[in-house]
């Protein structure tokens, strides 16, 4: 059994895992909790079936030949990264000040047991960070430029559950119905992303968060609003049907992407999360202290490459001092 994994898990930390997995020899490896946890197992499972190479080796066009040693089952007891069903990781790299987006179709887990009852005793922030983080998953998903007919559907039905049930589970942990349904929502956004990829809000949200050290699904969700208004400025965006889903005005795209990114900002205040970086704590002179180097870090994104609509640096520095403000995007 090893505990030591921080929320956010680093390198070190995913190398320590490994060790212990090589000390024990187990012939399976269980992931038991929250995205970070079973990012960290992913990962220390692939350092134990490799030792001979580093983590960043990972990618998705090699084969590594894994399972020669021991197999894989992920057990959530969050509902919000999707990692369960996913063939991705995020470990961050402190010395580098980054998020290492990782991937390789053979850390697709063996088995996924997805159990309401374990994250019966999440608290409300809990809850509500790791809740924004599958809506993430689903709209984003949906508007992947690898966004298909398989997985529109499912991300379409995961927003209108998250939507549905994210406040109730916020507001009572015990209501069994809504942590089923979150659950359930978490998983299916994370086959959306999973099949489709992450895009801007990511993108925006793995810069930020390393910077800031503020939890994923909360600092990913916060960029939501404005990249939604940025996609539906350009044309870009597929947001009529996540818009008429919730009963939303939706004429056309434009006024999808605005309805949507308004419904979004009211889910987040409704469960206590900021939509501004400003509501987050981050001081205004630590932002523009860091602004050059969160631009960096989001223009090399992975989830800058799916995007439909793609900013240059400019914009990007724009998107950020919109989130800092709360300023609507208009361009």
């Amino acid at each position: 059994c090893f505990t030591d994994i921080q929320p956010e898990p680093d390198l070190e930390a995913v190398q320590r895992c490994a060790e212990a997995m090589g000390a024990y020899g187990p012939d399976w490896v269980i992931g038991l909790g929250g995205g970070s946890v079973m990012d960290a197992a992913k990962s220390a499972w692939f350092l134990y079936e490799r030792p001979d190479l580093k983590l960043e080796s990972l990618n998705p066009v090699e084969d590594f030949g894994l399972r020669a040693r021991a197999r894989l089952v992920m057990i959530p007891t969050t509902a919000g990264s999707g990692s369960e069903v996913s063939f991705g990781v995020v470990i961050k790299d402190e010395q580098a000040r980054q998020k290492l987006e990782l991937a390789s179709f053979e850390l697709l887990p063996d088995i996924a047991i997805v159990d309401p009852g374990l994250s019966s005793r999440m608290p409300a922030g809990l809850t509500a960070d790791t809740g924004a983080d599958a809506l993430a998953h689903a709209i984003e998903g949906y508007n992947s430029t690898w966004s298909n007919d398989f997985t529109d559907g499912m991300a379409v039905h995961a927003v209108r559950l998250i939507f549905q049930y994210l406040p109730a589970a916020v507001s009572n942990g015990e209501d069994a119905g809504a942590r089923e349904h979150m659950a359930n929502a978490a998983t299916i956004a994370g086959l959306v992303v999973n099949n489709t990829n992450i895009v801007l809000a990511h993108a925006f949200g793995h810069s930020a968060g390393v910077v800031f050290h503020l939890p994923h699904g909360r600092i990913t969700a916060l960029f939501l609003p404005y990249v939604i208004e940025y996609l539906g400025n350009g044309g870009v965006g597929r947001f009529r049907d996540l818009a008429a889903v919730l009963g939303l005005p939706a004429a056309d795209e434009r006024q999808a992407a605005a309805s949507l990114a308004g419904a979004v900002r009211n889910l987040l205040q409704q469960v206590g999360l900021p939509v501004t970086l400003e509501q987050a704590r981050v001081a205004r002179e630590q932002f523009e202290q860091e602004l050059e180097v969160l631009c960096d870090r989001a223009q090399m994104d992975t989830g800058m490459v799916m995007s439909r609509r793609i900013p240059d640096i400019d914009e990007i520095r724009r998107l950020f001092e919109a989130a800092y403000t709360g300023t609507h995007v208009d361009f």
